[in-house]
């Protein structure tokens, strides 16, 4: 690891074949072995675009974070560029997971695993299938549009983690969505991968900032030729104490609330539902008051769990 500043140091950890790269922000409060929460973006968004300033946050109060682009993605590597696919993404949290277990001077026993919007969902599963998370934090979180045509079983989610751990996804021909903008102003003439002008503004804004590293293209690819990807069939499999930040007013269809309730309601552990305004955005604005609301009560939560 190199050092990166004061506090900030950067790290490179390996990941279905391709190197995720990103900071640890070591805490200055306490003292190790330090606790750890691993985190990344939502769809398309890079480092830069707020979740630093989350990370900043979770450092001053006492637990470390490791936050990384994901796969494909801002300063990772891998190919092809832009596309995004949950279960590798899944896969790049396992992977954080085994690389924040062998940071010195921090607790393997004392990982944490946050996500925002679509990784607000991965995170559910990631808890499910890998005992190692003692905490999770799930902002905005992406369940669905509608609940899956299935109930949760233990035989289909045994199917979901052999596939997380082990299975081939990359999906066949017909899975794959794009290359598509990202965001566009105008649906009709530009169609695009997320389509509420809420999203157009928050992405044009802190992606177009400079070296965000952010691009407006993006290939989605939803394997269908394995387990469904579904963090809504892995919540009742999930036993770490869970806080779950949902927008009532969410404008992103498959952040849709009632269904995020549905898929809280079915939480096996310890768990805390907690609604904010501003929409799907609103928390990802900074400085704002939602932010400083939204970052206080997940430190909390983290703190409350990982912190001796």
């Amino acid at each position: 690891m190199d050092e990166w500043g004061s506090r900030r140091v950067a790290v490179e950890f390996e990941s279905e074949g391709a190197a995720l790269r990103g900071f640890l922000y070591e805490t200055v409060k306490g003292e190790p072995p330090f606790p750890v929460v691993v985190m990344t973006h939502g769809t398309s968004a890079t480092i830069p675009m707020v979740t630093d300033r989350y990370a900043e946050v979770f450092a001053e109060a006492g637990v470390s974070a490791l936050l990384y682009d994901h796969r494909n993605l801002g300063i990772s590597g891998g190919e092809p560029r832009q596309e995004i696919n949950p279960w590798t993404q899944c896969r790049g949290y396992r992977d954080a997971i085994t690389f924040a277990s062998t940071i010195p001077d921090h607790d393997p026993k004392r990982i944490g695993i946050w996500g925002d919007s679509f990784s607000a969902g991965e995170v559910f599963l990631v808890a499910a299938c890998d005992a190692r998370v003692k905490v999770v934090v799930a902002q905005c979180p992406t369940f669905g549009a509608v609940p899956p045509d299935v109930d949760p079983s233990p035989g289909l989610f045994q199917e979901i983690r052999e596939t997380f751990e082990s299975g081939d996804v990359s999906g066949v021909p017909g899975d794959t969505i794009g290359p598509i903008p990202v965001v566009s102003p105008d649906q009709l003439g530009t169609p695009s991968l997320l389509q509420p002008i809420q999203a157009y503004r928050w992405f044009i804004d802190y992606g177009g900032r400079h070296g965000s590293g952010w691009q407006n293209q993006a290939t989605r690819v939803i394997p269908s030729n394995v387990a469904p990807y579904s963090p809504y069939l892995c919540a009742p499999y999930v036993t770490a104490p869970s806080l779950m930040m949902v927008a009532p007013a969410d404008e992103m269809t498959g952040a849709n609330a009632d269904v995020s309730r549905q898929a809280f309601d079915l939480l096996g552990g310890e768990k805390a539902w907690y609604e904010i305004g501003g929409g799907h955005f609103g928390l990802l604005h900074y400085p704002s008051s939602l932010f400083e609301q939204a970052s206080t009560v997940q430190a909390e939560h983290l703190t409350r769990h990982l912190l001796r």
